[in-house]
């Protein structure tokens, strides 16, 4: 017997904090919501709901991310949805939090749906009411609290010309012809990045072997990489079946 929604309490805690969450675009949206054992969908359920309001949402991989996104952590929202359920209620909060982990609003939603699967989606639907349609503004005023430098976010520890080991941050490389930006995406994986490039030059990721990355290239292309004497040394695949050897100079 189809089950109808009776919602029997709106409760909507909203808190803002200046920004508002219309102001942004991209919305980060987790594969598995944390505080649930079986999130039922409602990660799926969200991303659909934010499309629907306008917003494009991103997960996964960060590294397959628009270079755009990579390289200003900021321009992308954080949501969240906390299972608040109670003995005799299915609730939920959702939340959206930017690049400091300070919280842009939240807003919590309940229903009297007993089933788990419909109950949950039914209280995100109502905590989704108080999210406003995406009208980004040209220019958000949020900055992480690490030093921004031409819009890449760079903690603390930054890789400088004399290192040999991958840290996180960004920094300056070139090849002689052309300067690269460094994007840290974790412990396992950077990007070089050509300026006012949608798409990375280069993808990194660890292998076994200490300083040697798998590398993919712009053109689709797979090939190696590594760190030598504080440089970033790719092997360049060439038509002829040879590779040669491009360094990429920390400045």
């Amino acid at each position: 017997m189809k089950k109808l929604s009776v919602l029997i309490l709106s409760v909507y805690s909203v808190i803002a904090f200046g920004q508002k969450v219309s102001d942004f675009k991209y919305v980060s949206v987790p594969e598995k919501f944390q505080t649930f054992k079986n999130s039922f969908g409602l990660e799926k359920y969200l991303a659909q709901a934010l499309k629907a309001k306008q917003y494009t949402p991103v997960s996964g991989d960060k590294s397959k991310w628009p270079t755009e996104l990579v390289t200003n952590s900021c321009s992308v929202l954080n949501a969240d949805v906390i299972n608040d359920k109670t003995f005799l209620r299915n609730r939920v909060i959702l939340q959206f939090k930017d690049c400091n982990d300070k919280v842009i609003l939240e807003s919590k939603g309940m229903t009297d749906i007993k089933e788990f699967e419909e109950g949950y989606q039914d209280a995100l639907k109502q905590a989704l009411l108080k999210v406003s349609v995406s009208n980004p503004v040209a220019t958000l005023t949020i900055q992480p609290a690490n030093t921004v430098t031409n819009n890449v976010v760079v903690p603390s520890e930054v890789v400088t010309a004399n290192d040999t080991s991958p840290q996180t941050g960004a920094s300056r490389f070139s090849n002689s012809r052309q300067d690269f930006q460094k994007v840290q995406i974790d412990a396992n994986q950077f990007l070089l990045v050509k300026p006012n490039s949608s798409i990375p030059f280069a993808t990194f990721k660890a292998t076994t072997k200490k300083d040697v990355f798998r590398v993919k290239l712009e053109n689709g292309n797979a090939t190696i990489g590594y760190f030598e004497n504080g440089n970033i040394v790719i092997e360049m695949p060439q038509s002829n079946g040879e590779y040669t050897k491009e360094v990429f100079s920390g400045k």
